[in-house]
């Protein structure tokens, strides 16, 4: 009976569903972060009786046939693109991405990775990193003697000084931007790799070329929606416990074929 392959399709389907609503439900805290959607298509068809198939002497076609569906399987897990609340820090190296774009960063193999954590620091010798202590492209590094820092809209790091009454340009933090942003690898830690499905990175000035700007002092809060994201679990556990059902009338109906007498 096909019917318990094509629940048991439809179960993982759901079970699938739920491991990525929880995800999001986990990183609902997390600096720019962008919800997933878990994205399903059907499974072949059993074609009894094809569209358009010849079924009487005098040439008349079967207008609809008799195709029957084998179940569901994953298609993708795709990014929903959404700008996060800003939220306001105050913090000299907080930086929030205003549009598109996100900070290039040097993994310790010398691969360029991609974030849109602006939660910045600095190491003990100015180097301007991420929370995981990777170099934040083009490396910028404040003075030790630096009594205050500015980034401004367009990724210009200024440095105050005492003894200066003009801020020091110290240099400018850069942007990346992607034709598939939705192609990107996930790798944890708020960052993400380029592939060929994402198209190389264009990088560019903050504001310039599509890009977005900056904005110090600010942190992109996760785009999660609480409240669809409960809706989705919802609609997903009544999924589960509709196929279980079918499985448990399957059951029954072979059940009912043995006791025939």
């Amino acid at each position: 009976m096909k019917a318990l392959q094509i629940a048991a399709s439809g179960m993982a389907a759901q079970q699938m569903r739920v491991d990525v609503v929880s995800n999001n439900l986990a990183n609902m805290s997390t600096t720019g972060y962008n919800a997933r959607r878990a994205e399903f298509a059907d499974l072949h068809y059993q074609q009894i009786a094809r569209p358009g198939t010849i079924s009487a002497e005098d040439g008349s076609m079967l207008p609809t046939g008799v195709q029957l569906g084998l179940g569901v399987r994953p298609a993708a897990v795709s990014v929903v693109l959404a700008q996060g609340p800003l939220s306001q820090t105050g913090g000299d190296l907080d930086v929030a991405i205003e549009g598109r774009g996100y900070l290039e960063i040097t993994l310790p193999s010398g691969t360029s990775a991609y974030t849109r954590d602006g939660g910045l620091k600095r190491t003990a010798d100015g180097l301007i990193v991420t929370s995981e202590g990777y170099q934040v492209a083009p490396g910028v590094t404040i003075p030790s003697d630096a009594r205050g820092v500015t980034i401004n809209a367009d990724g210009e790091v200024y440095a105050h000084f005492l003894d200066q009454v003009q801020p020091q340009l110290l240099g400018q933090l850069s942007l990346a931007g992607f034709t598939n942003e939705k192609g990107l690898e996930a790798i944890g830690g708020n960052m993400f790799l380029e592939t060929a499905a994402s198209g190389p990175a264009l990088v560019g000035s903050p504001g310039q070329d599509g890009l977005g700007t900056l904005r110090q002092g600010y942190l992109e809060e996760s785009s999660v929606d609480s409240v669809r994201e409960i809706t989705e679990l919802i609609k997903a556990q009544r999924g589960y416990e509709l196929n279980a059902k079918v499985i448990s009338a399957a059951d029954e109906m072979l059940a009912a074929t043995t006791q025939v007498r």
